[in-house]
C-alpha cells in the first residue's frame, strides 16, 4: 500500500571489483549502489533482509529508510534496479536510489484487471485481452500505488478501453497517452469445422458406391435376361 515505510540496514563496502562481490554472493549477500543527493555509495545488503524489504504490502514502491553501518541516520529510497540470476532467480545487484519525500517522483504501476469473469463478452466466450501490464505515473513517494485496478465486468464483446477510463488515486498523475488500449474483450476465432468436410467426403463416396451398386445390378439383370433367352 502507499505510504508503507521500511527500514533497510546495510553496510559500505570498502572493496570493489568483481571478484569481490563474488564472494559477497556466496556468503548470501547482495552488492549494490545508493545513489544519493551527492555522490553514490557502494553497499552491501544481506539477501534475506532485502527480501524482507521488498516483500512487504508496498511491494517494490515500498520507501526503505536505509541505515548504513548502523549510524543512526536514515536516508529515504526507493528501488531504481536490481539484476536477477538467470538460473537460481536470486538478486545479484541492486541498485537504490535517495529520494526527498516531498517531491513527486517517476515511478511504473502494475494494471490489474477485476471482473474479467463477470465480463458479459467473456461468459459469452469472447476473449479478454490485456495488452498493457504497467502504467508510468507521477506522484510523491509515500502516494505511489502498489498497482491499479480496471473494472473489466461490464465489458461486452467488442468493447476497449484505454487509459483515460482508468481512475486514478488521488495525487496520482499518469504520464502515458490516455489513447493506449488497456484491455479489449474479442469475439473467439472461428475455425472451418473439419467434420463437414468429412462429410462431404463421406456422401461422395456414397454416392460412388451407389453407382457401383447399380451398375452391378443392371449387369446381372442383363446377365439374366440372356440366360433366360
Amino acid at each position: 500500500m502507499a505510504g508503507e515505510r521500511t527500514k533497510l540496514t546495510v553496510t559500505k563496502r570498502e572493496q570493489l571489483g568483481s571478484r569481490e562481490t563474488r564472494r559477497l554472493r556466496k556468503q548470501g549477500i547482495v552488492p549494490g549502489v545508493l545513489y544519493g543527493r551527492t555522490e553514490p555509495i557502494a553497499i552491501a545488503v544481506e539477501a534475506r533482509e532485502l527480501r524482507r524489504a521488498l516483500t512487504g504490502n508496498a511491494g517494490l514502491h515500498s520507501i526503505l529508510d536505509v541505515e548504513i553501518d548502523g549510524t543512526g541516520a536514515s536516508h529515504a529510497s526507493i528501488l531504481k534496479d536490481y539484476q536477477l540470476d538467470k538460473v537460481r532467480g536470486g538478486v545479484t545487484h541492486v541498485d537504490l536510489q535517495e529520494v526527498r519525500l516531498d517531491r513527486p517522483i517517476h515511478a511504473s504501476v502494475a494494471v490489474h484487471l477485476v471482473g474479467g469473469d463477470d465480463a458479459p463478452g467473456v461468459r459469452e466466450g469472447g476473449v479478454l485481452s490485456q495488452p498493457l501490464r504497467e502504467l508510468n505515473v507521477e506522484a510523491l513517494p509515500l502516494e505511489v500505488p502498489e498497482h491499479i485496478d480496471l473494472d473489466v465486468s461490464h465489458m461486452a464483446l467488442g468493447d476497449t478501453l484505454r487509459l483515460a477510463d482508468i481512475t486514478l488515486p488521488d495525487g496520482v498523475t499518469l504520464l502515458d497517452d490516455l489513447e493506449t488500449v488497456a484491455a479489449t474483450v474479442t469475439a473467439p476465432t472461428r475455425e472451418e469445422e473439419p467434420e463437414a468436410a468429412e462429410g462431404e467426403a463421406g456422401e461422395a463416396l456414397e454416392g460412388e458406391g451407389g453407382e457401383a451398386a447399380a451398375s452391378t445390378e443392371s449387369e446381372a439383370d442383363a446377365s439374366g435376361e440372356s440366360g433366360e433367352a
